[in-house]
């Protein structure tokens, strides 16, 4: 019987045990130019006990940040502040993979440098309020992206998954989840598009199935985990079939050899099952429990075949060296809920904010 605590090999790379550091926004990366901090170098350093770390949403362009002090991918000095944060981690035997995450409609013009605003497939605002310097404020109206941003978005991606690899990163995991842009693309409410980027499940998937090969192509596929989380409502998401479009998107991106698929799993279980029977590599799974967090008890999922990896959010927030805990049977430090939003399914409730 395979366990949380048995090596597996993923894109190449063999990893200590089957327990993910889910992706859990942090907003510490101080300062105008979003550069990560020596604190974050700390901080995941203190977790590399998982076999995976994946990190933070890192937005791959200026355009692409929708909260503040959150950290990107695009630039020189970031590239140089990321690899003091993967040198701790590697130092402290961990594998690490950076989260790109775009947030399309979700953020603020005060977020973004003058004369920028939220972009989106269609020009539709999300209900809610995201959290500034200056407080919660209300979403905007994004502006809908032409052909040519679009591609130009497409190529963002691939190319701070490049930076991603020279900043030290052993991968990348693309944000297809949460409400985010890529899922804009994939949801009923959020692409009107009537072109071949929103028209009927083909144009629907056709964003993420191009961002995901360019970032295939730009670093190899073995490199790559794709995150989603079909028929989350989180951040005003409306899907009317999210297992269609979803299973369809993985049909389309199967062929790529990625290093993984990272399912937010929602309260449908029989969806589950199907993309876990359709995806024929590495499936990471961020179990639903909500309300509470994903806890102990997630690691059958692996013994009884739902699972390759499981991914924990809040538990590893209170407890650093969360692996060796799971396998001793605890202690447990509890995790303070009330000021987060995370890995663990904060996304199925009716506030649209996040800071940890």
């Amino acid at each position: 019987m395979t366990t949380a605590f048995d090596p597996i090999v993923l894109g190449g790379t063999r990893l200590a045990n089957r327990v993910v550091m889910a992706p859990m926004t942090r907003s510490r990366a101080f300062g105008p130019d979003a550069e990560p901090t020596e604190l974050m170098a700390r901080y995941y350093a203190q977790r590399a006990g998982a076999g995976l770390i994946v990190t933070e949403g890192v937005q791959p362009s200026v355009v692409g940040q929708g909260y503040p002090d959150t950290p990107g991918l695009h630039t020189p000095g970031q590239v140089r502040a990321w690899r003091t944060v993967t040198d701790a981690v590697h130092r402290a035997g961990g594998v690490m993979f950076a989260q790109l995450m775009h947030t399309g409609r979700i953020g603020h013009p005060s977020l973004l440098p003058d004369g920028l605003v939220p972009v989106a497939p269609s020009a539709v605002a999300a209900r809610g309020r995201v959290f500034t310097h200056q407080g919660p404020k209300d979403f905007v109206t994004p502006r809908e992206l032409d052909e040519a941003e679009i591609r130009r978005t497409v190529a963002d991606f691939a190319n701070a998954a490049r930076n991603a690899v020279e900043a030290g990163f052993d991968g990348v995991e693309i944000h297809g989840a949460n409400g985010y842009l890529i899922h804009q693309f994939l949801a009923d409410n959020t692409n009107l598009r009537t072109d071949a980027w929103g028209a009927g499940t083909e144009g629907r998937i056709r964003f993420a199935v191009e961002v995901v090969t360019a970032v295939a192509e730009a670093i190899g596929g073995r490199r790559v985990g794709l995150r989603i989380s079909p028929g989350n409502p989180y951040n005003d998401i409306v899907e009317d079939d999210p297992g269609e479009v979803h299973g369809a998107l993985l049909d389309r991106i199967a062929g790529l050899d990625l290093a993984y698929l990272h399912l937010m799993e929602g309260p449908d279980a029989e969806l589950t099952s199907r993309l876990r029977t359709a995806w024929p590599g590495t499936f990471v799974l961020n179990p639903f429990t909500h309300p509470d967090a994903t806890g102990p008890d997630a690691l059958k999922l692996i013994e009884d075949g739902s699972a390759d990896m499981v991914a924990y959010g809040a538990l590893f927030l209170a407890n650093p060296d969360l692996p060796r805990r799971l396998a001793a049977g605890g202690p447990f430090n509890a995790p303070d809920q009330s000021t987060f939003y995370g890995g663990d399914h904060r996304g199925y409730t009716d506030y649209p904010t996040l800071t940890a």
